[in-house]
């Protein structure tokens, strides 16, 4: 990849399953990478895996719902990589689904504080680098429910404002030289549909009989696909919600 090389790049949610996959990609492309999670043996496992591929990588633990943690994050970037480049916001959490009534303020809450207002503190602290730095690219994780009526109602609800934030930025930041897109993975084979196929191998069948390539997606396509985003290759990429779902939404 053109541009990768030499940077600086932030993962949140990089102890597993595409973030891990999206810091290792980065790495190998010549980035440092800052990985971030709250699950501190997974994070550390990420930068283990890197160095012994002959990266460079460091684990700051970060929750996205704890505005001084961010600071620290990038901060961190900074302290001991000079800089930020680029930033794949990934954290997110998802849980069972009911219908739209049946939820407590608690469990919205929750939803739209990790998924959405998570995601604005990253980019808030990444983007006053970036403009002091005179430019980079950021990538926000949404999913298919960002851009469909697959999910529940607060986790679609999450994931559509991220298109939203990812597209109001690329206009506000287009002329400090930062661009934004947004990833929709469809159903990814990650550790948290596994557990859920785990819990219900049938529904589990069901959805993956539903895709037309069928199988699940690996973390490793949505990881390319990220760091495509931030490379000089997509250099004119820009505002854009950029689904990977094997052909799910094609129906």
């Amino acid at each position: 990849m053109k541009g990768i090389q030499d940077g600086v790049a932030i993962v949140t949610g990089g102890g597993s399953g595409i973030g891990r996959q999206s810091s290792i990609r980065f790495a190998e492309e010549g980035a440092k990478v800052v990985v971030s999670d709250i699950d501190d043996d997974g994070g550390n496992e990420t930068v283990e895996m890197i160095e012994a591929d002959g990266g460079e990588a460091t684990f700051v633990r970060t929750d996205v719902t704890d505005v001084d943690e961010v600071h620290e994050l990038v901060q961190t970037a900074i302290a001991e990589y000079g800089g930020l480049d680029f930033a794949h916001n990934n954290a997110g959490i998802a849980d069972e689904g009911t219908r739209l009534a049946e939820y407590d303020d608690a469990q919205w809450d929750r939803m739209i504080d990790v998924n959405l207002t998570g995601v604005w503190r990253c980019m808030k602290a990444e983007i006053l680098e970036m403009v002091e730095r005179g430019g980079g690219a950021i990538v926000n994780t949404s999913s298919v429910a960002g851009v469909s009526a697959n999910g529940s109602a607060h986790y679609a609800a999450s994931k559509h404002g991220v298109i939203g934030l990812t597209r109001r930025a690329t206009v506000d930041y287009a002329d400090d030289g930062i661009r934004f897109n947004a990833v929709c993975p469809g159903v990814i084979d990650t550790p948290m549909v596994q557990q859920a196929g785990e819990d219900n191998t049938e529904e589990m069948d069901r959805i993956t009989a539903g895709i037309p390539i069928g199988r699940l997606g690996d973390p490793r396509e949505i990881a390319d696909t990220v760091v495509w985003l931030c490379s000089e290759e997509s250099s004119y990429v820009m505002g854009q919600p950029i689904v990977v779902d094997g052909g799910l939404l094609a129906q």
